[in-house]
């Protein structure tokens, strides 16, 4: 099946949407080659209202969210329908994920910012495992330790720095912090732990927070310029300490 352009990567005439593309585009240019082909059964964990969700379902796929509000899945609903694509929804967390769609029932699991959040996330992991069929691949993306700190300082909250700084790997998110952060060392452990194989790891969000609005908005063509800039360092070792997330594919 042939995939047509990535909608994060098409030009838009919105602010917002400008830069929520250049966010998200490598996430984006990652799953493409894992969702050539199909239709695949695709779950998504915290899909929430169907920013990934709708636009695999537009690629040909049976794509199904699990998510615990409600009013998520409200909106999830009509956005589905305004696309006019199906996708499956149901209320519910990963701790009952295998009563919720069985076991081995999706080809692919998307797994974005959900990890931060969660009680354990080794528990989180073997479960995503569980509903996996043989040779499927799991689509990670997590907030990451060492850009969290940078922002944290940059932005005058020196102890909120200091307190991620001196986290214990998996530990806990501190009382009026948003969830955990990982480094790649940590998430990479914690996924070998849950018994998967790397195959990849991109640096996301390592420009797109740090250029103002203004710019994107003002200068013709800088949208589209910083998710190339965006594209070329996703792959460099090196800028993975810079990213705001990290984003593992796994098997």
């Amino acid at each position: 099946m042939p995939v047509p352009e990535r909608p994060s990567d098409r030009p838009s005439d919105r602010p917002s949407e400008r830069r929520a593309a250049a966010r998200m585009a490598v996430v984006w240019g990652a799953l493409g080659p894992v969702l050539d082909g199909g239709p695949l059964d695709v779950l998504d964990i915290g899909g929430g209202t169907g920013g990934f969700a709708v636009r695999v379902a537009q690629l040909g796929h049976r794509v199904t969210v699990v998510d615990p509000s409600p009013d998520a899945l409200a909106s999830l609903d009509r956005r589905a329908r305004e696309r006019g694509v199906e996708v499956a929804a149901h209320q519910g967390d990963l701790a009952g994920l295998a009563e919720v769609v069985g076991a081995d029932a999706a080809d692919v699991v998307l797994c974005h910012g959900v990890l931060e959040v969660v009680a354990d996330p080794a528990a989180a992991l073997g479960a995503l495992r569980s509903v996996l069929r043989p040779g499927g691949a799991l689509s990670l993306l997590v907030a990451q330790r060492h850009a969290a700190v940078v922002a944290r300082a940059m932005a005058g909250h020196f102890g909120q720095a200091l307190a991620l700084l001196e986290d214990e790997p998996g530990a806990a998110p501190a009382s009026g912090r948003s969830g955990r952060r990982f480094t790649r060392d940590e998430v990479a452990g914690l996924l070998a732990d849950a018994g998967f194989a790397v195959d990849a790891v991109h640096a996301v969000r390592v420009f797109a927070d740090l250029v103002p609005g203004s710019l994107l908005d003002a200068e013709p063509g800088a949208a589209a310029a910083l998710v190339e800039l965006e594209h070329a360092v996703a792959d460099r070792a090196e800028y993975l300490p810079l990213a705001t997330q990290l984003h593992l594919l796994a098997r």
